[in-house]
């Protein structure tokens, strides 16, 4: 096949992308290295009990908001020379938002005070013993909200300091909302088909929204939840911010596949200083943002359904917790040794290169199965 001259060209740019972020990115690297260890906005066992695995030890100590390489690289790049209103700018918004969420986690980890959520039980002693007749009324009416805290809590191991799992989903429904109505109100009518493997396209019209809403948060936390040993969420985001490369050069969404190129590129950069013994690693602040933009991204291209492959391992991590929560509170036990999947495989032995490598291979094939698919 004989490639069209403005194809080439517009491919070349690609990767030019590519190359420049992953150059931006290790200039950058060092200063941000100076910034986390000036501020110590480092991992510390407080809040991180897998530190007491065995050789994770060694962990403590290492900066943890090293994502920011990527976020930072990304939205410069893009706000420089790739800021096209009907494409880039939602996505960037959206990533960034994440990204702050995440970012002030982290923070909050190290720097925050422990903050606690009042048990049913005490709330319900409240609204029958409180002497104030108005707080027991203010109680009574916000039990909902208080039971929605309380079993938030179910799918979150260490809500200490940080951000509490019940305020992550609501602004991450908020990132989704936003992502939704930017498709579905200024993209037009065709966004609103969705491309269904091996059958083709389907309308679906405002039932759009809530699908956009569902992939950009379970993306979000898939890859916050993969970022769990030192190489796995950046190797394997390399991988699919590739993917999503080719795919959106190839349905002709030029600035998209621009974006993809640069993610990957950051990515290249940040996997080399994250492999292990790791300078840095990503945190929240990456792994949310990074997340978003591989779901917005993948959804812009119509290629949302196939999320799952292309996003195969953190799909299968936030899988495994899942199953973990509902076998502990439904089964009474646990279905794996500890969730998410790479520390059960940790605790049966796996070191943890065998298990990062292994992860890779794994989502490869995933992916290139999801471009095949892409491409009937």
């Amino acid at each position: 096949m004989i490639i069209p001259e403005e194809s080439l060209s517009l491919l070349k740019t690609t990767i030019s992308y590519g190359l420049f972020s992953a150059i931006f990115s290790f200039f950058l690297a060092p200063l941000l290295t100076k910034f986390l260890y000036t501020y110590k906005l480092t991992r510390r066992g407080e809040y991180d009990a897998t530190l007491s695995m065995g050789t994770r030890q060694s962990k403590q100590g290492v900066p943890i908001m090293g994502g920011l390489l990527m976020i930072l690289v990304v939205a410069i790049i893009t706000m420089l020379f790739n800021w096209e209103r009907k494409f880039t700018w939602v996505p960037i918004g959206v990533m960034l938002f994440s990204a702050m969420l995440g970012g002030i986690d982290d923070v909050m980890h190290v720097y925050g005070h422990k903050r606690r959520i009042r048990k049913l039980r005490h709330v319900l002693r409240l609204i029958k013993i409180h002497r104030d007749w108005k707080q027991r009324i203010w109680l009574a009416l916000t039990l909902p909200w208080s039971i929605f805290k309380r079993m938030s809590l179910w799918l979150g191991s260490h809500p200490g300091k940080s951000v509490h799992v019940h305020e992550k989903i609501i602004l991450q429904f908020i990132a989704g909302a936003i992502t939704a109505w930017w498709i579905y109100s200024k993209l037009g009518t065709s966004w609103r088909e969705i491309f269904i493997p091996f059958d083709g396209y389907l309308y679906i019209g405002w039932w759009i929204i809530p699908l956009i809403i569902f992939f950009v948060m379970f993306t979000a936390n898939a890859v916050n939840v993969a970022d769990g040993m030192d190489g796995l969420a950046g190797g394997s985001l390399i991988i699919t911010f590739s993917a999503l490369t080719v795919l959106s050069w190839l349905e002709g969404f030029h600035e998209i596949s621009f974006l993809n190129a640069t993610a990957a590129g950051s990515l290249i950069t940040y996997t080399y200083f994250n492999i292990k013994p790791a300078r840095f690693q990503m945190g929240d602040v990456g792994s949310l943002g990074l997340g978003s933009l591989l779901a917005i991204n993948a959804i812009v291209i119509n290629k949302m359904l196939l999320l799952p492959f292309l996003g195969f391992i953190f799909y299968i991590e936030l899988t495994s917790v899942i199953i973990q929560v509902l076998g502990r509170h439904l089964l009474g036990r646990r279905i794996f040794k500890m969730a998410p999947l790479h520390h059960h495989f940790e605790l049966r032995g796996w070191s943890e290169e065998k298990t990062v490598m292994r992860f890779w291979v794994i989502h490869g094939g995933a992916v290139l199965l999801g471009i095949w698919i892409a491409l009937l």
